[in-house]
């Protein structure tokens, strides 16, 4: 009763970015493709994947996935806006590789499993199979560190992005 007069909990804000993938964690501007390496769309980093479980770069919210399922949009609860982008020019594959596990309104961790994506169909399709975390709202970007390089496991803390 009177629920409405509750105080909403506030989610705790976490600032943490994980590994998307066990792989080769690498620097946005080491992405093969200017429009990621050259921060057109944002800052951020990639990961070269293993084995095609991708998991959540964040703690936040899933805010809407593409059509064509080779990009989920997320938002951290500290307001930055997150593009998990898989692979590179994979839109024209028109969603055949990509097996989305989550909604939009999902709240997801670096536990939650965003898609099971067919790392094979994309390489004999041509096409890269690095996947792309950027932030794509700069302007309310403060700091943004990667504190590794190199292998990594999923779901290991790799950075941080301060708004």
């Amino acid at each position: 009763m009177f629920k409405f007069l509750k105080k909403k909990e506030a989610k705790p804000i976490n600032e943490n970015l994980y590994a998307v993938a066990s792989g080769k964690l690498i620097a946005i501007s080491e992405v093969n493709d200017s429009v990621f390496s050259q921060k057109m769309m944002g800052d951020g980093f990639a990961v070269i994947p293993e084995n095609g479980d991708i998991y959540s770069p964040i703690i936040g919210q899933v805010i809407s996935i593409f059509q064509t399922k080779h990009a989920v949009g997320l938002q951290m609860n500290n307001g930055l806006e997150i593009l998990l982008h898989m692979g590179i020019d994979t839109v024209e594959l028109k969603g055949a590789p990509f097996d989305i596990k989550v909604t939009e309104g999902d709240y997801v961790t670096q536990e939650t499993l965003i898609a099971k994506v067919n790392l094979n169909a994309i390489l004999a399709a041509n096409k890269g199979t690095e996947m792309v975390v950027i932030i794509t709202n700069m302007d309310q970007l403060k700091k943004f560190e990667l504190s590794k390089v190199g292998h990594v496991g999923a779901g290991e803390l790799i950075g941080k992005a301060e708004a």
